[in-house]
């Protein structure tokens, strides 16, 4: 090798280290942002304000605590049931409109549960069809059940849910090889032996990672769950803030929403043990579906049908139908002014959401590549940390952040008035951007990956600074990767309604605020437009994840 090749070759190794430096700074200033908020509501456990804990205990704190552990379980419960059976009777059994039913399970995910909600209190409350069809049958006092409840509230929640069990089931059955179960089978096991013994125990990492996702979600809610009379701790939360401002009180409770959401994480753990999602060796074939006749086939068809027409076509018709009415009639849509005003608030929150988490995105995840830093990986894993946490603890942490921040500019002589403050529209994105950064960066990471390290080299040996590299290498061909993490982004924070119910600026409402306020004053087909413009958003990146669903082998 020669001396100017040695030095060439030195100067690419000080400006990847350079670059290294950087890129590890700017991973931790991205977690530093993201952490601080939620830090400051652990903080708060610290320093407990004993008369707010003393009112809340002797008022509503121990009903909220058993109703959320009965609803947590309840959903979780359910959506397993619920997940699990449709992937086994998908992935197990061959029978008609299998290809069909596999992808179109997962539609409900594009149905928020605060919009699945009031269209069943639509359909079954007292003035809905159902009941004044029962009524006329059976005579005005006929027994009913009590639509808002509990039980309901169960049942609307694990509709919207169990698709994240069912997916984690069905990849987890997808990627199981064969080898075992059919050994069983040669030893003289059934078919029900081997799949009880066998093939269910494998699915236990799977399904307690779904399992952990709905209980997340289901602490998240507050509105579904106030639809049908349910008051948990979030419900607490929401209740205290919106009504006192009561930021300390709001935040002590918002830490109780936390540790159910720490119990979640580590109950998951625990379920998972050291459990693999599929064997080690073999080729990854399976479970080897068994063809269904007669009445099994029909009624396996009619089950995964039931649960998506409940789930999805159902909801989703009636809005539509809502929707529809309140366009052509008389009046027109008397409203479509604040449509297009809530619309235009929901698309410029969501712009700006989607723009930080995707620039974040690609900053972290070319830190944990670029960089030898010791550091970048554990601020790499923390700026995910925003996805795990409860949108309610997320909201009240922004809060006590932005009155910090408040008092420090304060402090200096540099105090902006709304500017930074709660209530503001700078608070309100950033909570959005710490909530759903994590999607971003598992997009970002999986394009990123295949962007060779070489490849960066040269362009720095070729004088290009970090920015060049940055947009002109590595964004160009992640640019798929860049999308996706956009789309997912923007369709969460399109739906996303806690974190914008508590922080949302006086006189800003977006499309899911406004939905909430229409359903709770029961004006049900006027909240159908926005409703609906939410489910279309939405099934974006659920229909384009059926559609890799149903690629031959999956």
């Amino acid at each position: 090798m020669t001396e100017a090749t040695r030095l060439g070759a030195g100067a690419v190794c000080d400006g990847r280290r350079s670059m290294g430096v950087g890129w590890a700074a700017a991973a931790v200033a991205v977690a530093v942002a993201v952490v601080a908020p939620v830090a400051m509501i652990a903080v708060s456990v610290l320093r407990p304000n004993t008369e707010v804990w003393r009112h809340q205990w002797e008022t509503r704190l121990p009903g909220q605590i058993v109703a959320t552990l009965v609803l947590v379980a309840g959903v979780v419960s359910l959506s397993v049931v619920l997940g699990v059976s449709m992937a086994w009777l998908i992935s197990a059994h061959r029978f008609p409109g299998r290809r069909i039913l596999s992808w179109a399970l997962v539609l409900p995910l594009a149905v928020p549960g605060y919009i699945l909600g009031f269209v069943t209190l639509s359909v079954f409350g007292i003035s809905g069809p159902i009941q004044g069809a029962w009524r006329d049958a059976f005579g005005r006092d006929a027994w009913f059940p009590e639509i808002r409840s509990m039980p309901f509230a169960i049942v609307t929640l694990s509709l919207t849910l169990y698709p994240y069990v069912y997916l984690m089931a069905r990849a987890a059955l997808r990627d199981q090889a064969a080898t075992a179960a059919q050994v069983a089978r040669t030893l003289g096991a059934t078919r029900g032996e081997a799949t009880r013994r066998i093939v269910l125990p494998m699915l236990r990492p799977a399904v307690a990672a779904g399992a952990a996702v709905v209980a997340m979600e289901t602490l998240t809610d507050f509105a579904t769950v106030q639809y049908f009379n349910v008051e948990t701790v979030t419900v607490g939360v929401f209740r205290i803030w919106r009504g006192t401002y009561d930021r300390d009180a709001a935040s002590e409770i918002a830490m109780l929403v936390l540790l159910f959401a720490l119990l979640v994480i580590s109950f998951e753990r625990v379920l998972r043990g050291r459990a693999r999602f599929g064997e080690s060796g073999g080729q990854a074939a399976g479970v080897e579906p068994r063809r269904l006749h007669g009445w099994r086939a029909a009624g396996a068809t009619l089950a995964a049908a039931s649960v998506v027409a409940v789930g999805f076509a159902a909801p989703a018709w009636r809005l539509a139908a809502w929707a529809f009415a309140e366009a052509t009639g008389p009046r027109g849509t008397p409203m479509i002014d604040d449509y297009a005003e809530f619309l235009g608030n929901s698309l410029v929150l969501t712009a700006m959401t989607v723009g930080i988490c995707v620039v974040a995105a690609v900053l972290v995840t070319n830190a944990r590549r670029f960089s030898d830093v010791g550091v970048v990986a554990t601020a790499n894993r923390l700026s995910s940390v925003g996805y795990a946490v409860p949108g309610p603890v997320v909201a009240m942490g922004v809060v006590l952040a932005s009155v910090a921040i408040d008092d420090l500019l304060e402090g200096v002589g540099l105090g902006l008035p709304g500017v930074v403050a709660t209530g503001s529209f700078v608070a309100l994105v950033y909570a959005y951007s710490i909530r759903f950064l994590a999607p971003g960066i598992a997009a970002v990471e999986s394009g990123l990956e295949h962007v060779p390290h070489e490849l960066t080299a040269s362009a720095r040996s070729l004088g290009a600074g970090t920015l060049t590299v940055l947009s002109k290498v590595h964004v160009p061909l992640s640019r798929t990767s860049v999308l996706t993490a956009a789309l997912l982004v923007a369709v969460d924070a399109l739906k996303e309604l806690p974190i914008a119910y508590l922080l949302r600026p006086v006189g800003f409402d977006t499309l899911s605020v406004w939905v909430y306020n229409l359903a709770s004053e029961s004006r049900f087909q006027q909240a159908a437009l926005p409703a609906l413009t939410i489910v279309a958003a939405a099934l974006v990146p659920v229909v384009l994840l059926s559609r890799h669903l149903d690629r031959p082998g999956a």
